[in-house]
C-alpha cells in the first residue's frame, strides 16, 4: 500500500471492468483479504489526525477553556470531573451532527467533500427522511425546508451553548465529591438539546441517527433530569445496556462474517498472514476461519457480555481497574481495525467513559445500582433503556439497527443498487452539494484514474459480498436482472451518502422511501434502476426477507431467504451451490397492455 497511491488489484482496470459481475467480485474479495479497502495509507492517517487533535485535543481544549477545572498539567486532578464527560458528549454530538465524526471521509464514501451531512441538512431543498410521515403531524414529504434549516441550526447552536457555558454548582456533587470544582453542565441547556434532536429526529430521521441519537440521547436525558449520584449510576447502566446489546446481537450465523473483513481492512496491521489466517483456505475458501470463531465470540461476544456485568457488580477495586481496562482495549482494537464506516469517536468515548465512570466513581465508593436514591426509578430506566434494543430484535423492521444495538453484528438491513449503463450519472441531478463517487474520486486530493475509481468502487460490493446479507442480495440480483453484467452495480450505502450526506449502514435509509424520493427527481424508465433490498434477521427467525424494487414500478417482488444458505457459500456464488435460493412469495408483473397485476 503506497502512502499516497492506491493499492488497487494488479489487474488492468479496464479488463478487470470487463469481466462478469460475479468473476469480478471472486478478484476482488480475495484482494480485500490482503488489503482492506486499499486506500492509500494517507487517508488512515488523516483519520488518526483527526481523531487524536480535532475529537480528543479538540474536545479537552474546550472543556479546559470553558470550566473552571484546572491547567492541563494538573489534568490527573480533574480528569474525573463531571463536567469533563457532560461536555465531551456534547461535544461528540456537535461533531456527529456536523458530520465530523463517525461516517466521514473516504472510507465512509465521502471523497470530495469529506464531510457530508452539514452541507445537505443546511440546505434547503435537499433529501429529508421522516421516520412517520404519515403519522406524526407536520413531518409529511421529503424536501427539507429552510424551517428544517433553521431547526438543525438550533441544535447545533444549543450544542455549542452547552459547551462554552461554565457548569453549575450542583449540591449533589458537593456532597459526593467535595473537592469538585468544575460544577456539571446546566440541565436546562441539556433539556433544550434533547428537544431540538427529537424534532429535528421527527423531521428528519438522518439527523436523529447522523447525531448517534440511540447512543447519547439518553444520556442527555439522564443529565438533565437525575441527581448528581442517580446520574452517574444511570450512565452507567446506559454503557452496560449498550455492551450487551451489541453482545446479544452476535448470537447467530452472522457475526463470525464480520472479523475477517474488519481485520482484513486495518491499514496498519502488516501481516498478509496473519489476515489469510482468518479466512479457511484463501483464495478457494473466504469463509470464515476458526481464528475468525475465536476472536469474535471469545475476544468479542464474551468480551461485551461479561465484563460489563463485571464493571457494574465489582465490589473491588483491583477487578474493576483490570475489566475497564480490557474494555478500553476492546475499544482500541475495533477503532485500529477501521471499518468502513469509521466509528472512531464513538470507540474513544466508550473507552474513556468506561474508566471515567467504573474506575473514577466505582460501585464500592457509593455508585452501584443498589446505591440509587430511588428505588423504584431504577427498573424503569432500565426498561427504558432495554426498550428499542429489545423491540428491534424481534421486529427489526420497526428500528434502526442503531437503536437496536447491532452496531458489529453483521446482520443488517442492506441494499445494492443497480443502475443501467449511463443512469448512474443522472444522481448528478439531485440537489446535493457532491457528486457521484466515482466523479468524487477523480477530483480529490489523492486523485484516481477514472478506470481506478470505478474498480474502487467496486470495492464496497466486494465488502458486503463477504458478509452473509451479500450473497442473499447478489443471489436475487443475478436472477432478476439477466445482464446485470452489463450494468452499474453500487452498494446501497454509498449512494445513500451522495444522495442525503449520510448513512451508517443502517439498510432502512436506503429503502423504498429514499427511492421514491429519488423517482420523484430523476424520473427512471423501468428497468433503469433495479434495487435489492433486505431486512435485517429477526432474534427469534432463520431466515431474512428480501425486496426487488424497480424505481418506475416500485415494490416488484418479495420473498425470503435462510440465513444459514447464505453463511455456507463463497462470496462469488461459485457452483455447484450457486446462488442463494430464495423463497419468492409476491411477484409483481406487468402485461402488455401496461396494466400491473399482482400475483402471490
Amino acid at each position: 500500500m503506497g502512502f499516497l497511491k492506491p493499492d488497487p488489484p494488479q489487474e488492468d482496470p479496464r479488463a478487470l471492468l470487463a469481466r462478469p459481475f460475479l468473476e469480478r467480485i471472486r478478484i476482488l474479495s480475495a484482494h480485500w483479504v490482503e488489503h482492506g479497502f486499499g486506500a492509500p495509507r494517507a487517508v488512515s492517517v488523516i483519520y488518526v489526525l483527526k481523531v487524536a487533535v480535532l475529537y480528543c485535543l479538540g474536545g479537552l481544549l474546550v472543556v479546559r477553556y470553558t470550566s473552571d477545572v484546572g491547567t492541563f498539567a494538573d489534568f490527573t486532578s480533574w480528569w474525573d470531573e463531571p463536567v469533563l464527560y457532560q461536555k465531551l458528549i456534547l461535544w461528540t454530538v456537535l461533531l456527529e451532527a456536523l458530520g465530523l465524526a463517525g461516517s466521514w471521509g473516504p472510507l465512509a464514501g465521502h471523497f470530495k467533500p469529506m464531510t457530508g451531512p452539514v452541507g445537505y441538512w443546511l440546505r434547503p431543498g435537499t433529501i429529508r427522511l421522516p421516520p412517520w410521515p404519515g403519522k406524526v403531524p407536520f413531518t409529511a414529504g421529503d424536501e427539507r425546508t429552510v424551517g428544517d434549516v433553521l431547526l438543525y441550526a438550533a441544535l447545533l447552536a444549543s450544542l455549542v451553548v452547552g459547551l462554552v457555558l461554565p457548569g453549575e454548582a450542583d449540591g449533589g456533587l458537593t456532597a459526593a465529591v467535595p473537592g469538585s470544582a468544575g460544577g456539571v453542565v446546566s440541565p436546562l441547556v441539556h433539556g433544550v438539546v434533547a428537544v431540538l434532536l427529537v424534532l429535528c429526529g421527527l423531521r428528519d430521521r438522518l439527523i436523529f441517527l447522523g447525531s448517534r441519537g440511540e447512543q447519547y440521547l439518553p444520556a442527555i436525558v439522564l443529565s438533565a433530569s437525575l441527581g448528581f449520584t442517580d446520574m452517574v449510576i444511570a450512565w452507567k447502566l446506559l454503557m452496560v445496556v449498550v455492551w450487551l446489546g451489541a453482545g446479544v446481537s452476535k448470537f447467530g450465523k452472522h457475526f463470525t462474517n464480520v472479523i475477517p473483513p474488519m481485520i482484513s481492512n486495518a491499514p496498519f496491521n502488516p501481516s498478509v498472514r496473519l489476515r489469510r489466517l482468518h479466512y479457511r483456505d484463501f483464495p478457494r475458501d473466504l469463509r470464515p476461519s476458526s481464528l475468525a470463531w475465536v476472536m469474535g465470540h471469545v475476544f468479542g461476544t464474551t468480551v461485551e457480555l461479561g465484563l460489563p456485568l463485571v464493571l457494574l457488580f465489582s465490589p473491588n477495586s483491583t477487578v474493576t481497574l483490570l475489566a475497564a481496562g480490557a474494555m478500553v482495549v476492546f475499544h482500541l482494537f475495533i477503532l485500529s481495525t477501521f471499518p468502513l464506516a469509521v466509528p472512531l469517536e464513538w470507540n474513544v468515548l466508550f473507552a474513556f467513559g468506561a474508566v471515567f465512570l467504573f474506575v473514577g466513581y466505582p460501585a464500592q465508593d457509593g455508585y452501584g445500582v443498589l446505591d440509587f436514591s430511588q428505588g423504584w426509578m431504577l427498573p424503569v430506566i432500565v426498561a427504558a433503556l432495554a426498550f428499542f434494543p429489545v423491540l428491534g430484535n424481534f421486529r427489526p423492521d420497526l428500528v434502526s439497527f442503531l437503536p437496536s444495538m447491532r452496531q458489529y453484528a453483521g446482520n443488517w438491513a442492506s441494499a445494492t443498487w443497480a443502475f443501467a449503463p449511463g443512469c448512474e450519472e443522472r444522481l448528478n441531478g439531485v440537489k446535493a452539494p457532491a457528486r457521484i463517487q466515482v466523479e468524487q474520486m477523480q477530483n480529490m486530493l489523492m486523485a484516481y484514474e477514472k478506470d481506478a475509481a470505478a474498480v474502487a468502487m467496486q470495492m464496497p460490493l466486494a465488502w458486503r459480498s463477504m458478509h452473509s446479507q451479500g450473497r442473499g442480495l447478489f443471489s436475487v440480483l443475478v436472477r432478476h436482472v439477466p445482464d446485470i453484467d452489463h450494468y452499474t452495480v453500487r452498494e446501497a450505502e454509498f449512494v445513500c451518502n451522495q444522495l442525503t450526506g449520510w448513512n451508517f449502514g443502517d439498510g432502512h435509509l436506503h429503502d423504498i422511501r429514499l427511492v421514491n424520493a429519488l423517482q420523484k427527481r430523476v424520473n427512471f424508465a423501468p428497468g433503469e434502476l433495479t434495487v435489492v433490498w433486505a431486512e435485517s434477521q429477526a432474534i427469534h427467525q432463520d431466515f431474512q426477507r428480501y425486496q426487488v424494487i424497480d424505481a418506475a414500478l416500485g415494490v416488484v417482488e418479495r420473498g425470503t431467504w435462510k440465513v444459514a444458505d447464505c453463511v455456507e457459500r463463497q462470496p462469488w456464488l461459485p457452483e455447484p451451490a450457486g446462488p442463494v435460493p430464495v423463497q419468492v412469495e409476491w411477484v409483481r408483473t406487468v402485461q402488455d397492455t401496461g396494466t400491473l397485476v399482482t400475483e402471490v
